[in-house]
């Protein structure tokens, strides 16, 4: 998947939630005690990242060769602006990420549109800089153009959506004339949300059509491959297909195998588009979640071939600390009965597998061998961390 960037973007709290729950004597929670201040631990460990990142822009003030697209300039940049940064460098960087804005709003080159457009404007958005308004107003134009629906233009007569009764109706993909999918979807929904749309919103509103369609959730999906698991695949156009793969049911039904990842980029999208907790979507989705609780693998994605477990692994970090820090709940109880404080577990795990020099690096699948990128990955996910702890204080039993 050349140049592909698998980024999420942003998203403020949208969901007023019930707060932290009480600590019964009974309740068990898992401990993490090599962690005594995570919110502490968590910013030393983005400051020695910022670090590393600023070590690696460029002459021309990017974090993007000439042959990268410009979304990876602007993933640097949203994790600057969240942490406060505005000198001289991240000003650098902010004009050589508008260099590649085009006529028609889109910030990209080349390829990935929606992709790299999206990233931009949450990166725009995260500097609150009056200055850069009318340009992330253009590119929020432009990105919204790209929505699979009746209205999407640039399409062969024969790909035209008719209707919302088409699965990909409401989706984003990576420019106008790729099929829609969840990872697009999620992350141009941050950045629309970033920006500032209404959850009323036409874009949001159709995009939950497409979104309810990636879940396996027969209540809810009218796809003829939905199952009862609650979580999510990757697209449900041209018939489903879901990075963890598909089966055969007794029945002979194929059906298609729900993941991590798209779980989690699903229930913030949920809550985006303005569904609450006593949804049915929004309750299963979570319930999934609390069955398959782990930082260790991509949960779902093993039964595709165990050297999938680990592929996409920092996005899974990203994604999943965005989505819980929106849903608003900090203990996750799992099958067993034991709480977990996905704040207290993500910090610990991230800090595990910090380098010396402040990076983080992965698998080469989906570019997370780029220590660029995937830095920037962990610094987004520990910053919504350090947010949610701000919000909601650990409770040690």
């Amino acid at each position: 998947m050349k140049n592909k960037i698998i980024v999420a973007g942003v998203a403020a709290l949208m969901l007023a939630g019930t707060g932290l729950p009480t600590l019964m004597a009974q309740d068990r929670v898992v401990a993490t005690d090599n962690v005594k201040d995570p919110a502490a631990q968590a910013q030393a460990a983005i400051d020695r990242a910022l670090d590393y990142l600023k070590s690696k822009q460029k002459p021309d003030g990017g974090w993007h060769g000439e042959k990268e697209p410009p979304g990876i300039t602007a993933i640097v940049l949203r994790a600057y602006a969240r942490a406060g940064r505005q000198d001289e460098s991240v000003r650098k960087g902010f004009d050589k990420l508008l260099s590649h804005q085009l006529e028609s709003g889109g910030i990209y080159r080349d390829m990935l549109a929606n992709y790299n457009t999206a990233i931009a404007i949450s990166a725009l958005a995260a500097s609150n800089n009056p200055a850069y308004r009318q340009r992330m107003d253009k590119a929020v134009a432009y990105l919204r153009s790209l929505q699979w629906t009746d209205k999407i233009e640039g399409l062969p007569n024969n790909a035209k959506v008719e209707d919302d009764k088409d699965p990909r109706f409401g989706g984003f993909g990576y420019g106008s004339k790729a099929r829609p999918d969840g990872s697009n979807t999620q992350m141009a929904l941050e950045a629309l949300y970033e920006a500032g749309l209404d959850k009323n919103d036409p874009a949001f509103q159709n995009a939950l059509k497409f979104i309810t369609r990636m879940q396996n959730l027969s209540e809810t999906n009218d796809q003829p491959w939905a199952g009862n698991d609650g979580g999510a695949i990757y697209t449900p156009a041209n018939n489903g297909e879901s990075f963890a793969g598909e089966y055969t049911d007794a029945s002979g039904r194929r059906m298609l195998r729900s993941y991590g990842s798209m779980t989690y980029a699903m229930l913030k999208s949920f809550i985006y588009a303005g569904l609450t907790k006593d949804d049915p979507r929004v309750k299963a989705a979570w319930e999934w979640i609390t069955r398959n609780w782990t930082l260790e693998e991509n949960p779902g994605m093993q039964a595709a071939g165990p050297e999938n477990a680990r592929h996409g692994m920092y996005y899974y970090y990203m994604t999943l600390a965005r989505a819980l820090d929106v849903y608003d709940q900090p203990l996750i109880t799992d099958p067993q009965g034991n709480k977990h404080d996905w704040r207290v577990e993500l910090i610990a795990k991230l800090l595990s597998l910090q380098k010396d020099d402040g990076r983080w690096e992965g698998e080469q699948r989906w570019m997370e061998d780029n220590p660029v990128i995937t830095t920037a990955y962990v610094v987004l996910a520990l910053q919504d961390a350090v947010k949610d702890l701000k919000e909601h204080p650990v409770q040690r039993p």
